[in-house]
C-alpha cells in the first residue's frame, strides 16, 4: 500500500451548493483491489479508491466518469462542478458540388441558430477561401488557388442525415471594392507587411491586398436591428453587416484605421491597441451577441504575442465584451485554456479557442480544442463560462505597467497573486470521448437551451483524398437546460 495525497481536482470530501461542490484534500492508502459495477456492469475507473480511516472513498473524476458526469476542478475558487453527459442525437453530411478541381464546397467556421427559425436551420460561414502552403525557390507562401473567392453567409438545413444549403449571401461594399472590381469583397488580407502575403496557385505572383477583404471565423446576430456581426482574423476586427451582405462598419484596434484607406466601411478604433499584437491568422475568431441585443463577445484564437513570439505557450486568451448601443468595451477577461501538460505530446499553443455563444450577460458557451485529427484529438470540449466572478482587466495589463508582466506572460500563480480571477467553467460535450474526428470544429450554437450543435471547417478539402466532402454537424440533447 502507497500513501497518497489525493489532489484538489480529485479531492473526497465535498460541500455542495447550488454552483458546485468545494474540496477538501485527505490522505490515505490506495485500495487497488476493490472491483466496481454500474447497473450490473462491470467498470474500471481511470484512478484508484482510497482506505481513510477504514472508509472507502473513489476520486471524484473516476466517480464521476463511472456515473457519467464530467468533473471540472476550478483551482482560483476552490470548487467542484460535476455535469451530466449529454446524448449524441443527429449526425449530418455535407453533400455538396466541389468548388473546383480538387477544392470541395466550404461551410462551418461559425454557426448560429437565430431564435423563432426552425430547429434545423442555421447560418454559418467559410472562412477566407481556399489557400495552401507552397516553396517556391526554397520559400515558403500562402497560396490562393481561387483568389477571387467571395466570403458568403450561408443558410442551412439539417435533415435525414444531410446538411442542405439553402441561401447564399455573399459578402459586398456599397460601391465597387478595388480588387475585385465589382461590389463583391475577396477574402485576401488587408495591409502589406502585417497581414501574411497572398500569392498566386502556383505561388509565383504576389496578389492585391484588399482592404475590405475579410477572414470571417464567427458569426452572431442583433436582434435589435435585424443585422449581422462577424469575427475577422486579420484585423483583428469585428464587422457589421447587413442581412443582405452589405459591410455596414468595422470595429478595430487602436491605430489600425491608419495603415489603409477604406472608406466605404468606416472603422471604429475602440479595440484596445494591444489587439494589434495578434499572431498571424490567430485573431478575432468567435464573436456572439446576447439574445437582448444589449452585448457582444469577442475571443480571441490564442495569445496575443504581447510583448512578443515568447508568448505563444500562454494560457490567458482574451474575450472582450462591448456595449452595442456606443460599441465601446466594457469589460475583458483572461480565460484560461486547460492546461497540456497532463496531455501527450500537445503544445500550448495549440490550444485554442474556435467559437462562442452568449447565452446572456454573464454566461457563454465555448469551443476550445487542440489541433489534432481522428485517433489523436485529446481535447476537443464545449464548456460553459461563467463570468459573474471573473475579474475585468480591461486596460489594466496591456503592458508591463501594471503588475511588470503583461497578462500573456504570467503564470497562474501569478494571477492569482495580481488578483486576477479567469472565468470559470464546466465541461459540457466532450468531443474526444464521442470521437469527432475532425480538427477544427469552428461552428457552436444552442437551440432552445437543451441541443449542443457543432460543425467542423473542412478547410476546403485541400489535401484531401477523401470522395466525401468532410464536414459534418452533430447534435446533442443535454439532459438539463442552459438559460
Amino acid at each position: 500500500m502507497k500513501k497518497w495525497l489525493i489532489a484538489a481536482s480529485a479531492a473526497l470530501a465535498l460541500t455542495t451548493t447550488a454552483s458546485g461542490a468545494f474540496a477538501e484534500e485527505k490522505k490515505g492508502t490506495t485500495a487497488e483491489a476493490v472491483t466496481y459495477t454500474n447497473n450490473g456492469q462491470a467498470v474500471s475507473p481511470s484512478s484508484t479508491a482510497v482506505n481513510l480511516d477504514g472508509h472507502l472513498y473513489l476520486p471524484l473524476r473516476a466517480f464521476g466518469e463511472v456515473i457519467g458526469k464530467y468533473v471540472d476542478w476550478d483551482e482560483f475558487r476552490n470548487s467542484v462542478a460535476l455535469t451530466d453527459v449529454p446524448t449524441l442525437s443527429g449526425k449530418y453530411k455535407l453533400a455538396a458540388p466541389d468548388l473546383a478541381e480538387g477544392i470541395k464546397m466550404g461551410i462551418g467556421s461559425s454557426l448560429l441558430h437565430l431564435s423563432g427559425d426552425p430547429d434545423n436551420v442555421f447560418y454559418t460561414t467559410a472562412d477566407r477561401g481556399p489557400n495552401g502552403d507552397a516553396t517556391v525557390n526554397g520559400k515558403s507562401v500562402k497560396t490562393f488557388p481561387l483568389p477571387a473567392y467571395t466570403p458568403t453567409i450561408y443558410k442551412i438545413q439539417i435533415a435525414d442525415g444531410q446538411i442542405n444549403i439553402l441561401e447564399q449571401t455573399p459578402l459586398k461594399v456599397n460601391g465597387v471594392d478595388p480588387v475585385s472590381g465589382k461590389a463583391d469583397i475577396t477574402g485576401l488580407p488587408n495591409i502589406k507587411d502585417r497581414d501574411e502575403a497572398a500569392y498566386d496557385p502556383k505561388g509565383e505572383k504576389e496578389l492585391a491586398y484588399d482592404p475590405y477583404g475579410l477572414d470571417v471565423e464567427g458569426l452572431a446576430y442583433n436582434p435589435k436591428d435585424d443585422t449581422f456581426w462577424l469575427s475577422d482574423e486579420y484585423g483583428p476586427s469585428i464587422v457589421h453587416v447587413k442581412r443582405d451582405g452589405t459591410l455596414i462598419e468595422r470595429i478595430v484596434p487602436q491605430g489600425w484605421a491608419a495603415q489603409l484607406s477604406a472608406p466605404l466601411v468606416p472603422a471604429r478604433e475602440t479595440l484596445p491597441a494591444v489587439y494589434n499584437k495578434l499572431r498571424q491568422n490567430r485573431g478575432a475568431e468567435a464573436v456572439g451577441i446576447t439574445p437582448d441585443g444589449n452585448y457582444m463577445f469577442m475571443a480571441m484564437q490564442s495569445p496575443l504575442r504581447n510583448p512578443g513570439k515568447e508568448t505563444d505557450g500562454s494560457r490567458q486568451l482574451r474575450i472582450i465584451k462591448f456595449d452595442l448601443a456606443t460599441l465601446q468595451p466594457v469589460a475583458e477577461f483572461a480565460y484560461l485554456t486547460e492546461d497540456a501538460s497532463p496531455f501527450a505530446d500537445l503544445k500550448q499553443s495549440d490550444i485554442v479557442i474556435s467559437d462562442l455563444v452568449a447565452v446572456n450577460e454573464n454566461t457563454l458557451l465555448i469551443d476550445e480544442r487542440d489541433k489534432n485529427a481522428g485517433d489523436k484529438v485529446q481535447l476537443k470540449r464545449i464548456f460553459s463560462v461563467d463570468l459573474s466572478e471573473a475579474t475585468n482587466i480591461l486596460g489594466k495589463y496591456d503592458d508591463t505597467a501594471t503588475a511588470g508582466k503583461t497578462l500573456e506572460q504570467m503564470t497562474v500563480e501569478e494571477l492569482k497573486a495580481n488578483g486576477i480571477a479567469p472565468p470559470s467553467k464546466r465541461t459540457v460535450v466532450d468531443l474526444a470521448a464521442f470521437r469527432f474526428p475532425y480538427e477544427k470544429v469552428e461552428g457552436l450554437s444552442l437551440v432552445d437551451g437543451h441541443t449542443i450543435v457543432i460543425v467542423n471547417d473542412n478547410d476546403f478539402g485541400l489535401g484531401s483524398t477523401s470522395p466525401e466532402n468532410g464536414t459534418e454537424l452533430w447534435t446533442f440533447k443535454l439532459p438539463y437546460t442552459i438559460k
